[in-house]
Order: C-alpha cells, then structure tokens, then sequence
C-alpha cells in the first residue's frame, strides 16, 4: 500500500469513529504482509480488535458510572469462606438474568459478612453484562436527594436513579433517616417498582425496618414492593471480613525470614 492510499485509509476510519483499526492499521498491515494472509483474514482481525476495544471501553464507561467505592470483582471473593451460601444462586446472579427479569436481591445479615463485596462484584458482573449500574450508600443517597429537593432538581434525580438497569443501595440500616428522607427514598424505590432491579445490603431483619424509616405503613408498603419476586440472601455466618484478616495473616506468618547473611 502506498503512503497516500495509507493516509487517506487512516483518514477514512477516523472518519467512521473507527479509533482502534485506525491505530492498529499500520501494524496488522506489516504483520499481514510478513504472514501472507489473506484480506478476509486481515479484515477480520482488524474488526475484531476493533470490537474488543469498543466493548472494553464501554465496560470501562459503565463501571465508572457505577461508582463502586472499592473495586472487588467476582475472584476476589472468598466462597470457602462463606460455606452457609447458596453458590448455585450466587452464580446465577452473577449471570444477571434477575436484573432481565427486574427483580431485586436483598443481603440480609450482620456486619463483616461480606454483603458490600458481594454486592459490588455482582455489581460488576451487571456491568460486564452490559447493564447500567449505580452504586451508593442508602445514607449518601437519601442526603442527594434532599439537597435536589432543595435545589428544585429533584424529579430529574429521581429519574437518573429510575434509569439504571441495577441500582445497589448498601447499608440501610446504620443511620435512621429523617421523615423527609424516608420519604424521598421510598419515591425512588416506587418508581422503579417492576422497572429496574435494586440490590441492597442491611444489617436489619425486615421486621426493624421501621427503625430506619419510621412510619409502618410506609415500611409496610415499600417491603412489599423490594421482596416481591426477590432472592433474599440470609448472611447469617461468621464475619467474612475477620476470616480474611486471619487467613492474611496466616500468609504473613508463613513468609520465610531473610536468612541475616547465614
């Protein structure tokens, strides 16, 4: 290929916001020429690297649109640790037909359990499964969406919030809200009823959740709308977080000594 047609190649691709073959061109030329494959060959290979670049830069879009606090994908998590869960089920989150199916997931249990690790890697499963995702504290959430209400931006927020295919809302239950809080976030879960999925980890049994938001018939309605058709998870074992100190330190204590010259 001569350098004008060359150029004017590049030119094309750009053109057609095809950045990965317009980058990698010259090379899958060189190596096509040294190889002495064929065009289809080389087209395919061109258009392949193409598609794996645009899917890993969406991936990479929707995991930081997603705000995960921590990034703790699926391996990270220590299954032997946890005996007590159904793996058959976890599994079958990870796959996200529930979130097809806009059904929630609810992590019951106590803290260390593991339930904001669980829910983050299935949260970036949900990602890698090319749905919107949106990560958050209930606290953070509920202080959002008062400071909208007050900025007279509210209904666009709780919109953002409806759009999401899978939103998590970890730890309701530390911080008792407010009336007005309760309020804006039992709007935001109504209005993606039977619309999105929500994924929430709390500390609470069903039967406190008055505690947080303070008005039973509130309670009442909004738990009929979270666990219909939701997989309650029940994390009722031993603190995940302490396991994973130990088996560290375990590991800490089997690394060999420097030998001090001998």
């Amino acid at each position: 290929m001569t350098a004008g047609a060359l150029i004017e190649l590049q030119a094309n691709l750009k053109a057609l916001n095809l950045s990965s073959m317009t980058r990698n061109l010259e090379g899958s030329l060189r190596q096509a020429r040294e190889s002495g494959i064929g065009y289809d060959e080389f087209l395919i290979e061109l258009t392949t690297a193409e598609l794996q670049a645009r899917a890993e830069n969406s991936l990479n879009r929707r995991v930081r649109e997603a705000k995960f606090p921590l990034l703790k994908p699926l391996e990270t998590f220590d299954l032997a640790a946890v005996p007590d869960l159904d793996i058959r089920l976890f599994r079958d989150l990870a796959g996200g037909g529930y979130i097809r199916e806009h059904r929630n997931v609810i992590f019951l249990g106590r803290s260390g359990a593991g339930k904001t690790h669980m829910a983050t890697a299935l949260g970036i499963e949900a990602c890698k499964n090319n749905f919107r995702t949106r990560f958050t504290s209930c606290y953070g959430l509920v202080n959002e969406l008062i400071e909208a209400r007050q900025e007279r931006a509210l209904q666009r927020l709780v919109q953002r919030y409806v759009r999401y295919d899978l939103l998590i809302l970890d730890e309701l239950g530390y911080i008792p809200f407010s009336k007005e809080g309760s309020e804006l976030l039992f709007q935001v879960l109504a209005e993606r009823h039977e619309k999105g999925s929500v994924m929430i980890t709390t500390n609470l049994g069903f039967a406190d959740w008055t505690q947080v938001f303070g008005d039973h018939a509130m309670t009442a309605a909004l738990l009929d709308r979270l666990t219909h058709k939701a997989h309650i998870v029940s994390c009722n074992w031993d603190s995940y977080r302490l396991k994973q100190s130990l088996k560290e330190k375990g590991k800490q204590g089997r690394t060999p000594h420097a030998n001090n010259g001998l």
